[in-house]
């Protein structure tokens, strides 16, 4: 099937880390016939790997360190993605992080970190997303994907400001879909389950590796909350958020799409 593509120029943020979500997505875009695939991550070591990795495969890419919650970052990344290629057709909003331990009591949480957290997953988001909208505008056309998190959905994490940052997501995506649906701008959140990449990594920080016994029975409790029998993966989630970046669904804006292996219904 034809996702319709060809010529056109995407951007993904957070596709630094090398086993991520950004990554993949980013990859996918490429394989699926974009034209240009340009990416961005606060590290820029790693993104100019998938750079790399997307110029491979005979598709024009660009890499760009940017801090996202910084506003002045978001808006001259933007403007050299528009330099280089003139126009971007698609963004992926996958940048985001859980910064504090799950199930940290209310009264043990600091302030610093729930700004930081709001900052990041939220306001980073719309930075971007406020950035680029002028230009899809121009061009009457556009696909934002924001990817969002089941914890919005699910109070069993424990992850807190983290979640409620991705709840903020959610209805971010909602209100843009409705204000920029008359520019023929469409706006969806694709929403993860839990997955093997280093997203978490600080939850299990100063934890030792668990023996392979206690991490098997860790493993099988987990697995019966998912009725399709496994944790995603970022295929997965590069499939799901290409779909819904591509022309195929045209007709389909505003919407949070769970991609969690039944996890969240």
């Amino acid at each position: 099937m034809d996702l319709g593509f060809k010529g056109k120029v995407a951007l993904v943020t957070g596709a630094g880390s090398q086993i991520g979500f950004g990554k993949a997505i980013a990859l996918l875009l490429a394989k699926e016939g974009c034209d240009a695939v340009a990416v961005t991550d606060v590290n820029v070591d790693d993104v100019n790997k998938t750079a790399e990795d997307i110029k491979k495969l005979r598709v024009k890419s660009i890499a760009l360190g940017a801090d996202i919650m910084k506003k002045a970052n978001v808006e001259a990344m933007v403007a050299k993605v528009i330099a280089e290629y003139k126009k971007i057709d698609v963004l992926c909003n996958v940048a985001g992080a859980i910064l504090q331990k799950d199930f940290t009591p209310i009264d043990e949480q600091k302030t610093e970190l729930w700004q930081k957290q709001i900052d990041l997953n939220l306001f980073g988001t719309m930075y971007v997303t406020r950035a680029v909208v002028p230009y899809m505008r121009k061009q009457k056309h556009g696909a934002i994907v924001n990817i969002g998190s089941g914890s919005s959905s699910q109070f069993s994490f424990g992850v807190q400001v983290y979640a409620i940052s991705k709840y903020a997501i959610d209805l971010f995506t909602k209100e843009l879909a409705f204000q920029e649906g008359k520019n023929g701008i469409r706006c969806n959140c694709v929403s993860p389950g839990p997955a093997p990449t280093n997203f978490g990594a600080v939850l299990r920080e100063g934890a030792p590796p668990p023996p392979k016994e206690v991490y098997d029975k860790m493993h099988e409790e987990m697995m019966k909350a998912f009725p399709l029998g496994r944790m995603g993966n970022p295929t997965d989630i590069a499939n799901m958020t290409v779909i819904m970046a591509s022309d195929v669904t045209w007709y389909v804006t505003g919407q949070v799409i769970q991609v969690s292996g039944g996890n969240v219904m």
